[in-house]
């Protein structure tokens, strides 16, 4: 329901014309019983011309006073809007003000973190080698960050090739040691060697191997000297049989002959 803006008016007209039409009728009254005939019809006519009179005077509302109105609510809100919109903006270009500046911040960061989880060269301080004719040879060398390693080598004579008449087996044996500093910075001492039974390393940083028991040792010293004795038997057989050599054997049924 649309509320008339001269409400207010109305009312006060109504009030104001009730109260003169109440006044008139209480002179009418006492006139009439004082007047004649012709003084009642003038005072009649006075009655109710002021009546209407005091009836308000409204004005019609008319397609101007709409289109007015409007433009003055929209005048109104404009300023709200451009508030609302100047806010916004203001609220975007802090965003992406912010976002530009993380991301600016983040690239530094970046920068800065590569710089420093750059590579660091490490330079060789001493590094010497002696090499004989015979395969023996000598090696050490010492880096700018505490590493030293030195190690030497040379032929280990096997026995006859059985593979080869006339020659003999020969395995390459390597000993040496190394030591750094761990990132705990903890010196490491390493001793190693490695021969034909495989690669052996000793330190006080390497786990200990628990005890073998006699009755374990004894049976491996067993297993061991028939693989030995079957290795020297191979040996014999091909010596005194050379065309058997590169032969495999028809049937092997895992034991070992004496």
């Amino acid at each position: 329901i649309k509320k008339s803006e001269d409400a207010p008016v109305e009312r006060v007209y109504i009030e104001i014309s009730l109260r003169s039409v109440i006044c008139l009728y209480l002179v009418f009254i006492v006139v009439c019983e004082r007047s004649s005939s012709v003084m009642k019809i003038l005072i009649v006519s006075a009655l109710v011309l002021g009546v209407a009179v005091a009836q308000p005077q409204r004005r019609p509302h008319s397609y101007y006073d709409e289109s007015q109105r409007e433009i003055q609510k929209n005048q109104d809100y404009q300023p709200h809007s451009d508030q609302q919109y100047q806010k916004n903006s203001v609220q975007d270009n802090s965003a992406q003000n912010y976002q530009q500046t993380k991301e600016s911040n983040q690239y530094q960061d970046n920068q800065v973190r590569s710089k420093h989880e750059s590579t660091t060269f490490i330079p060789i301080i001493r590094f010497d080698k002696e090499q004989s004719e015979d395969g023996s040879y000598k090696a050490s060398y010492e880096t700018g960050n505490n590493i030293i390693a030195e190690e030497e080598g040379y032929l280990k004579n096997l026995g006859p090739d059985p593979n080869a008449e006339g020659e003999t087996l020969k395995s390459q044996v390597q000993t040496g040691s190394f030591s750094y500093t761990s990132p705990e910075g903890i010196l490491i001492n390493v001793k190693y060697i490695a021969d034909e039974s495989g690669f052996h390393a000793t330190g006080d940083h390497l786990p200990t191997p628990p005890p073998v028991s006699p009755e374990v040792q004894k049976g491996l010293e067993l297993i061991f000297a028939g693989i030995r004795a079957q290795e020297e038997e191979d040996a014999r057989h091909l010596k005194d049989n050379p065309q058997d050599i590169g032969k495999r054997p028809e049937y092997d049924d895992g034991q070992y002959r004496q």
